[in-house]
């Protein structure tokens, strides 16, 4: 009897199994190849950050007995997975060669999200293929509970399927679950499934139908970083004078359990295990040709930063001022500068940019909101964009700075949900007259040109509404007594060349060449004497006070010129004819130019008060 039951329990089973299968068959007829079968399948699900990692190696075969070949394989995402995923790849085994992933719509699954993978050419009949899917989730771990005290560890619980979700029947497979440690609260426990430290494994499990699915709950322990960034701001200024600007301003949020109760700055410096999910720092890792770094926030300069030089690139080790808690946040901007010659590229006018779409924030880092802003240099034009992966593109905008007239052009784009895989190089054409880099060179010298000719002008004009006679005044007699030193260091300059003379004569006894070099000087001094006279005249109806001081200077100059003449007396009718003895001439000499001395020092002291 009990045979009987079994037998027939059998074959309603195998009825099912093959209605369902043929059910199956039917809402994917024409999507899902009938000659690709899917030999095993092997999940490795990485819960040991804030993300869900999950690679999925898959054993295909091509029974078909023809040249056929398989050109698509389909994998899928419930309406739950969907919300969260954020990367997907798709590579070859064991070259790891890249495969092309769309996604597409099947009408008759509309809850569930399609990918498909082009196989091209690898997969011809009668053979087998490995590849390996890689697909990242964010904020698909939970806290849970969904507040923690100060000292309380972190939990937080997983839900997933413990298959993998694809419309082929699956003739073996395995799960296996990495977590952050061994602690686990509870999971579920699909037979076969164990537990090797750290590691859960569900499986092997045998002839899966399409569409499998039976939930994974997973509760542990995990302390890591749950640090999101709500929105990244990242602004490149392209200057074709050798720099490349950038400069972040990025919002964090700590997305995991909620801080229960009140902080104590006192417990938490005293016991190590306090705030075990807190976030005190976090590394940055910069483009190693990265200079004049700069970490800020709205209150200035953060000084809690080091950095560390390494061969390939810059770790900057960042701790903002607080240390952050479930549900805390805080903003910051980091800025640098690299050399245009390692990204920026032209021939001729035409230059093309290569750089990070998105750089390095943090380890497992989750940014829910990017918009990127590349400033180009003013008379930039022809721009095209090249990108890794769709992204939205904002309007085109135009950027304002220094000597700028017509504005920077400024490219922008926005995504949401990305993680460290999206950091991937974009590329930007554009063209600009490499002539226009004289424009603003140009700018500050007809800047400065105006700015001299302006002062220039200035000083020239009279702004005054009446006339200052008392200045001007004292304008004219200052510029008259500049004419009259002038003509003074002209007499004097006589004296000094009559001095010469009278020294040359007293060696070679030649008068006749005295008496011809006289004429000259004398002829010198007359002129000298006459400028002076003319200019105390015009001076005279100015100021009295300066041309009585320019009479005593006459007076002094004629007295001096009657000593002169002693002395040249001395000279030409004593000594030369040697009517004198040698004593008698020192000691005139010296009477002579004692009184000499006497009335330069005369003067001196009325040139002194012209001034």
């Amino acid at each position: 009897m009990s045979r009987v039951h079994a037998g027939a329990l059998i074959c309603a089973l195998a009825f099912y199994l093959g209605t369902y299968s043929g059910c199956t068959a039917a809402n994917l007829d024409g999507i899902v190849d009938p000659n690709l079968t899917i030999r095993s399948v092997e999940r490795h699900i990485d819960l040991q950050s804030q993300l869900t990692k999950i690679t999925t190696r898959v054993v295909m075969e091509n029974k078909q007995g023809k040249e056929d070949r398989v050109r698509n394989f389909l994998f899928c995402l419930d309406d739950a997975q969907s919300r969260f995923i954020s990367y997907i790849a798709a590579r070859v085994e064991p070259d790891k060669l890249e495969l092309k992933v769309k996604e597409t719509k099947v009408p008759t699954h509309r809850d569930r999200i399609f990918y498909s993978v082009d196989l091209g050419n690898h997969l011809a009949a009668r053979r087998s293929l490995t590849i390996e899917l890689e697909t990242v989730f964010t904020h698909e771990l939970v806290p849970h509970p969904k507040q923690i005290t100060q000292q309380e560890k972190q939990l937080v619980r997983y839900t997933g399927n413990v298959y993998a979700c694809l419309p082929y029947p699956v003739t073996k497979q395995t799960t296996y679950v990495a977590l952050p440690t061994r602690n686990l609260e509870s999971y579920t426990k699909i037979k076969p499934v164990s537990q090797t430290g750290s590691m859960l494994a569900y499986g092997p499990y045998e002839s899966q139908p399409p569409f499998s699915y039976e939930e994974m709950t997973v509760h542990f322990e995990n302390n890591n970083k749950f640090l999101t960034v709500t929105r990244l701001e990242r602004v490149l200024e392209i200057s074709h004078w050798g720099n490349i600007a950038v400069e972040e301003h990025i919002d964090l949020l700590h997305t995991g359990a909620l801080l229960k109760g009140s902080f104590s700055r006192y417990e938490y410096a005293r016991e190590s295990k306090s705030g075990q999910a807190s976030i005190q720092s976090f590394d940055t890792i910069l483009p190693a040709a990265a200079s004049d770094i700069y970490y800020r926030d709205e209150i200035g300069n953060i000084s809690t930063s080091h950095t560390r030089i390494k061969k390939d690139s810059v770790e900057l080790n960042l701790r903002p001022r607080f240390p952050l808690f479930g549900g805390w946040k805080t903003r910051y901007t980091i800025g640098y500068n690299v050399p245009s010659y390692e990204y920026l590229f032209h021939s001729g006018d035409e230059f093309a940019l290569e750089m990070r779409l998105l750089d390095h924030i943090f380890d497992d880092m989750v940014v829910d909101e990017m918009v990127l802003k590349i400033i180009l240099p003013e008379g930039a034009r022809n721009i095209k964009l090249e990108l890794p992966y769709p992204v939205n593109r904002l309007p085109d905008s135009l950027h304002y700075t220094y000597l700028d007239v017509t504005g920077r052009p400024v490219i922008s784009v926005t995504k949401n949900n990305l993680v460290e895989n999206h950091i991937q190089s974009f590329r930007l054409k554009y063209t600009f007259p490499r002539l226009l880099m004289l424009q603003e060179p140009l700018m500050i010298v007809l800047a400065l040109w105006l700015m001299f000719l302006a002062v220039i002008v200035y000083v020239r004009c009279d702004f005054s509404i009446d006339k200052d006679e008392v200045s001007e005044s004292k304008l004219r007699i200052a510029g008259q007594c500049e004419k009259i030193l002038a003509a003074q260091d002209r007499r004097i300059a006589t004296y000094y060349n009559l001095e010469e003379q009278l020294s040359y004569l007293k060696v070679s006894k030649d008068t006749n060449s005295f008496q011809s070099a006289i004429k000259g000087i004398n002829q010198e001094y007359k002129a000298a004497n006459n400028a002076l006279n003319e200019i105390a005249q015009k001076i005279k109806g100015e100021s009295t006070d300066v041309y009585d001081r320019i009479q005593e200077l006459q007076k002094c100059d004629r007295y001096l010129k009657e000593i002169y003449g002693q002395l040249q007396a001395l000279y030409l009718e004593k000594l030369i004819p040697g009517k004198i003895s040698r004593q008698q001439f020192i000691d005139m000499e010296t009477t002579i130019s004692r009184k000499k001395e006497d009335c330069i020092e005369k003067i001196n002291t009325i040139i002194k008060s012209l001034r």
